[in-house]
This record gives structure tokens, C-alpha cells and sequence, in this order.
């Protein structure tokens, strides 16, 4: 039996090929020519689509009662004081709970473990309050 060389590509169907081709063409054709029954509404250019929404609204304004009137906005920084955050830890050991350490920032303030079949430390005559 005689050994193909090496550069040359491994047979094929010249007819299957072309075949495929010629399905794959029609494919594309026929997307092509549904497109515009499926997706024409995108090509309506974007002034023609908010014509409507640009319309002077017809309607009069009410003028609304004091009490009914919306007070204007006050400003968070009246109600919530931030405060300047404490160094960031040069290890990340440290970040961890690196802001509940600082007694300003403790998430938990007077959180008490709660246990449907009473408090463990109850059993252990623990003290309710951390002594230090």
C-alpha cells in the first residue's frame, strides 16, 4: 500500500461539501429575509418612537395644600454622625472582627443569646453580663 505524503490534506467529499454550502446560504438568505418581519420595529429611528412622550402634557397642575405638600428633603448628615474609621491592619489576620474591636463600632450591642429550651448559661449558673 503507498503512503500519502504528509502535506497534503486527507480526502474528503468535494460534493457533500459543497452541499452543506449551498444549505448554509440558503439558511442565511432566509434569516435575512424574515429579519425584518421579525426584528423591523429596530430600525424606527428613536425620535419617531418618544414623539409621543414629548407631547405638552394638557393637563393643569393642582396647586395641593400645605399639609399635603411634600417637605423638602433633609440631609442625612443631620441624623448619622459617621466617624473616621480606625487604621486598616497591615495583616489579613487582622482585619478580621478589626472593627468590632473598637467599642464605637461593635455590631452587637446588648445581644443576648436567646434558646428555645432556655439559656445555656442558665444550666452552667453563667453570669448574664460578661465580667471584666
Amino acid at each position: 500500500m503507498a503512503r500519502r505524503p504528509a502535506d497534503l490534506p486527507p480526502p474528503c467529499n468535494v460534493v457533500a461539501r459543497d452541499n452543506c454550502w449551498k444549505k448554509y446560504i440558503e439558511n442565511e438568505l432566509e434569516a435575512a429575509r424574515r429579519w425584518s418581519q421579525k426584528w423591523g420595529f429596530l430600525k424606527t429611528p428613536l425620535e419617531e418612537l418618544i414623539e409621543d412622550e414629548k407631547k405638552e402634557n394638557t393637563k393643569p397642575k393642582i396647586e395641593l395644600p400645605e399639609h399635603l405638600q411634600v417637605r423638602p428633603v433633609t440631609p442625612v448628615e443631620k441624623y448619622i454622625k459617621v466617624m473616621p474609621s480606625p487604621p486598616v491592619p497591615k495583616t489579613t489576620q487582622g482585619f478580621i472582627g478589626w472593627r468590632s474591636a473598637v467599642p464605637g463600632l461593635e455590631l452587637e450591642r446588648g445581644f443576648q443569646i436567646q434558646s428555645t429550651k432556655g439559656a445555656f448559661f442558665k444550666d452552667l449558673k453563667w453570669p448574664c453580663e460578661p465580667s471584666d
